[in-house]
């Protein structure tokens, strides 16, 4: 049986997918769905919905793997879907990618070359990563719709999609990544923010540091190095010095 991580924080209920399986079992869902690379993109670098879903093929410098979030999607009342600035300054921000992602966005850009000549005169050209099958802004419960259905794919109950970016956080953490690059990356104004949030995380970090610290304090037992160096002799030959 497969089980979630849920920590209660407060006000709210934060869930990520268990590193060991759920991860691997949610990516092998969607392999080969429409959404792969953005899933891929949403576990890789924590981004929020609206964010993935307002990426423009212009964010993107293929070459250095940077990716620059400028926008995002938001439906508002009587507009519908619009692309909108984010909410603060933080959130416009680069993110760089692995290369694995940028092969899931390679795969994806000659899928959505095929979608356009599907689509023919239907397509409404807006550059958009992810937009909906003729170009323009992806619905969210469109893809809500696609989350759920994968979940069930891989046997995982459900959760939110925005668990999906407390996922990634929380992976980079117990990776051992600087919360400052968490920050940066998740798009946080401050770094308390982020600390405070991924709290769950620092208990396991602190025993690895006292493992680590351990690695380093311990006294070595100096005779018996001395003594199994001394039972190892070592031939060296040098150089000519003139040859050097």
């Amino acid at each position: 049986m497969i089980s979630i991580f849920a920590f209660n924080l407060e006000f709210t209920i934060q869930i990520i997918l268990h590193p060991d399986d759920q991860v691997r079992s949610f990516l092998s869902s969607v392999k080969g769905n429409r959404y792969e690379a953005l899933y891929w993109l949403a576990l890789s670098t924590g981004l929020r919905q609206g964010e993935l879903l307002g990426l423009k093929w212009s964010d993107l410098e293929w070459s250095t793997k940077h990716l620059h979030i400028r926008r995002q999607v938001q439906r508002q009342k009587g507009k519908g879907l619009v692309l909108t600035e984010p909410k603060s300054a933080a959130g416009k921000r680069l993110v760089v990618l692995s290369s694995h992602t940028i092969g899931a966005l390679q795969t994806h850009i000659n899928l959505q070359i095929e979608e356009k000549i599907t689509a023919g005169k239907r397509w409404q050209e807006n550059d958009l990563i992810f937009p909906s099958v003729f170009g323009t802004p992806l619905d969210h419960s469109n893809l809500s719709k696609d989350f759920k259905e994968s979940l069930k794919r891989a046997g995982i109950p459900e959760i939110r999609f925005h668990d999906l970016r407390h996922t990634s956080a929380s992976l980079m953490l117990m990776q051992g990544v600087n919360p400052k690059i968490i920050q940066e990356r998740l798009g946080h104004s401050d770094i308390s923010l982020t600390l405070n949030t991924y709290s769950h995380v620092i208990p396991s970090m602190q025993e690895e540091a006292a493992e680590k610290l351990d690695e380093l304090l311990v006294p070595i037992d100096v005779s018996s190095v001395v003594k199994k160096v001394s039972e190892t002799p070592k031939v060296f030959t040098l150089k000519n010095p003139t040859a050097s």
